[in-house]
């Protein structure tokens, strides 16, 4: 997370509303000297303390949980590069404008009991967001189909004990230093969502 203060103007409520909407991130653990990183899809509870997600059977990580460890999940959202010239104000330099939340907690194997309700609840999560399609469910599967595959993959869940964030979208700047680069993100952005990150930068004026 970056270090300026500034850009930490979300607060947990926004902060885990904004994970819980991309549903995706970096689940990391520490095995061994380094750190083990796997991209799951996940699902934050409504309780906003706990995280559901499922590994392969084969996964180190999912290996690794004979007992509980400590993870975090890095959720990446939109980012660019941003070019100094695009201030139009001397003596800048270059530098990377994101949004990022890391979510901690401790993750453990659930029982492969809990495997089916945790793969019906993050499917019908996305199915949601594609209506009026009919929605997939487990049930079109065969169930020797469906049991193969839940065979292989394991349900997790994490509680989670913090939750920070970097908003980092040249609050630092005067209004009129962002609204330009934003502009500029708008056209010229090298990064990702770089359209979502400017409509970001031009709306951060009002979070400060």
């Amino acid at each position: 997370m970056h270090p300026n203060p500034v850009f930490h103007t979300g607060d947990r409520d926004r902060n885990l509303s904004y994970a819980r909407e991309r549903g995706f991130g970096v689940l990391a653990v520490c095995i061994g000297s380094a750190p083990v990183m796997s991209h799951v899809p996940f699902l934050i509870c409504e309780d906003n303390e706990t995280v559901l997600l499922h590994l392969v059977r084969s996964n180190p990580i999912a290996r690794a949980l004979k007992t509980p460890l400590e993870a975090r999940i890095a959720v990446s959202g939109p980012d660019s590069y941003i070019s100094p010239d695009w201030y139009d104000v001397p003596d800048q330099v270059p530098t990377w404008n994101y949004v990022a939340i890391h979510l901690t907690g401790s993750l453990e194997l659930r029982p492969v009991e809990e495997l089916r309700a945790t793969l019906d609840a993050q499917s019908a999560l996305y199915e949601d967001r594609l209506l009026p399609k009919t929605p997939w469910t487990t049930e079109k599967m065969t169930p020797a189909a469906l049991n193969k595959m839940m065979r292989m993959i394991v349900p997790c869940k994490m509680q989670i004990s913090d939750v920070d964030a970097t908003w980092k979208l040249n609050q630092n700047k005067p209004d009129d230093v962002r609204l330009r680069a934003a502009d500029h993100v708008d056209g010229y952005g090298l990064g990702h969502e770089v359209q979502l990150l400017s409509a970001m930068m031009r709306g951060a004026g009002m979070d400060s």
